[in-house]
């Protein structure tokens, strides 16, 4: 039973790597979007590899709980009157998505101005 459970993961991982959706802002542009790497590193997460997914994209795993706390709240009712925990979930994620993405583009601006 497990080593067809671990198959069976084996299989839906290797089918994922191979049917990823690619990213329209970055074939128009050249430049990742704010969410370039989100699918490579919830893959990751799935193997286990939290290291590797966070280096592919750290706000991978802020927006998953966000998106998972979302879906607990709709159904138990987990928040108050004003959703505090929802929208200090929101900022905090907002927040490290501009801070990961603002790095992301001055590591950019800086290779590309050094290779010129």
């Amino acid at each position: 039973m497990f080593l067809q459970l671990f198959c069976s993961q084996l299989i839906f991982v290797n089918w994922l790597q191979n049917h990823l959706i690619p990213c329209p802002f970055k074939y128009l542009t050249g430049i990742d979007c704010p969410g370039c790497g989100f699918q490579r590193s919830v893959l990751a997460l799935i193997q286990g590899d939290f290291q590797k997914s966070f280096i592919l994209y750290p706000p991978a795993i802020p927006l998953l709980m966000f998106f998972t706390y979302g879906l607990a709240d709709k159904y138990f009712k987990l928040d108050n009157q004003k959703n505090n925990v929802k929208k200090m979930l929101f900022v905090v994620t907002g927040s490290i998505i501009l801070i990961s993405y603002g790095i992301k583009l001055w590591s950019l601006y800086w290779h590309y101005k050094a290779s010129a």
